[in-house]
């Protein structure tokens, strides 16, 4: 798992529409990289509409919002279509940025053990270190909790 107060690793993946996104881009913004299991699924449409819901909130801290799960570029678009998201959402299909993040690993619900995405969320300052990482994600309530680490 990447700690707090440590540059987090650049990355390059597709977006909903097949463009290349790089992390070091977005330098002189805040960013915020959450990683969550999968489209349209209930715990997972409560995080993207809690974010889109606060995404003024969110934008007026200069703060870019990127979303990251295995799913392909199509279902990105049907995602957001479907929920209105104005932001961008980033295929890993191989998990490859998540094992990097630690976001991918063992994880236990109602006693079944498993390997997937574990729900996580980073906050990147203007230079692309991480000030915050919340493992325990209020997916209702997603913008609330990230919002005081925004400055």
């Amino acid at each position: 798992m990447i700690q707090e107060k440590t540059l987090a690793p650049d990355f390059t993946l597709a977006d909903a529409w097949g463009n290349s996104v790089t992390l070091s881009s977005l330098r002189g913004k805040k960013v915020l990289v959450y990683f969550y299991p999968k489209d349209d699924t209930p715990g997972c449409t409560k995080e993207a509409c809690s974010l889109r819901d606060g995404h003024s909130q969110l934008m007026a801290k200069n703060t870019v919002i990127l979303g990251i799960s295995p799913d392909s570029s199509a279902s990105h678009q049907k995602f957001i279509e479907k929920y209105g998201l104005p932001f961008t959402l980033l295929s890993d299909p191989d998990h490859t940025v998540m094992e990097a993040w630690g976001a991918w690993g063992e994880k236990n619900l109602y006693g079944k053990k498993s390997v997937g995405v574990l729900r996580t969320t980073f906050v990147l300052d203007e230079q692309g270190v991480v000030t915050k990482v919340i493992k325990k994600v209020d997916t209702e309530n997603h913008t609330v909790q990230v919002l005081p680490f925004l400055g």
